[in-house]
């Protein structure tokens, strides 16, 4: 077998085969109550994950629990970047766990890993995740996906997460990890991903420059003109090739 068909590593990392999403955000809450994270970044981040979930056809969940209360209604740009997103209603339960139409949902997408994101990490995104590992799923939380009212909340919530065998990631690390190996999404194959987070959109625009900087570089150091001189009956006369 040659090397280069060799894989010696991705067997810690997310199987795509055996995954799914699920988010339950409000976007009033965030932009009232999150200190761990700002809106510019928490509503960039969740459509980012759901643009990741409509690019590779994985199964998408979101939930509120009483989105015409004070919390507020799920981010509508979720559902607009990911149409194929199932909505399940709650009753005002806290814990989507604790929803019967919510775990059915998710046990019905067959999947074994839940990647989940939403507000806040110390209550909506806790709950249901420490009962999803206690049922035997691999559980990743996108902390920048998520916010808390406080950073000890924040520090709090890290450290239950650690001690229940959650596994905590990124948003620019989710695209990375649940990909088969030899067509991960990169910021040169998937901008649309890459660009959402504000920090690496400003990370794309600057490759994007220089890029642009080089190919005039090489436009400029193209063929050369060539110049000759014949004498004329009125001076000399410059051609130019």
């Amino acid at each position: 077998m040659e090397l280069n068909t060799l894989r010696a590593g991705g067997k810690a990392l997310i199987d795509p085969r055996i995954q799914s999403c699920c988010y339950w955000t409000t976007k009033q809450v965030y932009s009232r109550t999150s200190k761990t994270s700002r809106w510019r970044i928490c509503g960039a981040t969740p459509t980012a994950l759901a643009k990741l979930a409509a690019l590779i056809d994985l199964p998408l969940i979101i939930t509120a629990s009483i989105p015409e209360g004070p919390n507020g209604p799920l981010m509508p740009e979720i559902q607009q970047v990911a149409p194929h997103a199932v909505y399940v209603p709650r009753r005002g339960e806290v814990n989507a766990w604790d929803n019967a139409l919510f775990v059915k949902t998710v046990r019905e997408t067959g999947k074994k890993t839940l990647i989940i994101a939403g507000v806040w990490t110390n209550v909506c995104v806790m709950f249901p995740a420490l009962d999803a590992k206690a049922e035997g799923y691999n559980v990743y939380v996108v902390i920048d996906a998520s916010g808390d009212p406080s950073e000890s909340h924040h520090r709090t919530t890290l450290a239950r997460f650690t001690t229940g065998w959650c596994d905590s990631t990124s948003t620019n690390a989710v695209p990375a990890n649940c990909t088969e190996p030899g067509t991960a999404l990169t910021p040169l194959n998937s901008p649309e991903l890459y660009c959402m987070p504000p920090k690496l959109q400003a990370v794309m625009e600057s490759f994007n420059k220089a890029q642009e900087v080089e190919a005039a570089k090489q436009t400029n150091n193209g063929p050369k003109s060539t110049r000759s001189t014949t004498a004329g009956p009125r001076g000399a006369v410059t051609l130019i090739k």
